[in-house]
């Protein structure tokens, strides 16, 4: 019995410009209210928000800054709690011990040199301790509206890969891969669409291919198909 080939895509060429506006178009189709799926009502909230969902789900950290929010309301309240009390205050989020720590000092260091006010600069906010460049990136694109770069989290790095616009994954180079090929009003709201794509349909490990709309744009999406049938 000979082996069946696996098919081959017929696409555009995957980061081609033809490539990109297609998949943007879709997403937009699929996903027209995207957005960030953490609760907040200021940029601390956010911040303190972004810096719990580490190695945790947002939906454990909408239920922990429920409480979180109510209790500290100011910078101060963060800057000066006890070590143990916080950590007693985000447990269930996960590595508490560093979180806490990380909040703490980001919190005296935002009243010592921003007068109790968070950033509004990519190269101020990556000083805080415990925030990188997703962070800052969450950060400035949904509390200020100022765009410096793309948020790239577990969905947003495993999909680019998938659509063939990287092969880095180092979250920093994925970033740079795609600042270069996706257009800058786009950069907001493709990590917001690509999340939700990622939890829906594209699943880290069992993705739904015969259910996606961006199938015939998608190289990886005839792989595993393949490899599905191959194994059923």
């Amino acid at each position: 019995m000979n082996e069946v080939s696996p098919p081959t895509y017929a696409g555009p060429p995957p980061g081609a410009p033809e490539q990109v506006r297609a998949i943007l178009a879709e997403l937009r189709r699929l996903y027209p209210d995207a957005k960030t799926s953490l609760n907040f009502s200021n940029p601390l909230e956010l911040l303190v928000a972004t810096q719990l969902s580490a190695q945790s789900t947002d939906e454990r950290v909408n239920k922990v800054t429920a409480d979180l929010f109510k209790k500290y309301r100011r910078v101060e309240d963060y800057a000066t709690v006890s070590q143990e009390e916080l950590e007693k205050d985000i447990q269930s989020t996960g590595f508490y011990h560093t979180k806490a720590k990380n909040i703490r000092a980001a919190a005296q260091r935002i009243m010592a040199n921003y007068g109790g006010e968070v950033p509004r600069t990519m190269e101020d906010l990556i000083t805080l301790p415990g925030v990188g460049r997703k962070t800052a990136n969450v950060v400035l694109g949904n509390a200020f509206g100022i765009v410096e770069g793309i948020v790239v989290d577990t969905h947003v790095g495993r999909l680019v890969r998938r659509f063939g616009w990287t092969t880095n994954e180092d979250p920093v180079k994925v970033e740079q891969d795609l600042m270069r090929i996706i257009p800058r009003k786009d950069w907001l709201d493709l990590s917001h669409m690509l999340i939700y794509h990622g939890r829906a349909i594209c699943l880290a490990r069992k993705p739904l291919c015969a259910q996606c709309a961006l199938v015939h744009l998608c190289p990886s999406a005839f792989r595993a198909s393949y490899l599905t049938a191959k194994l059923h």
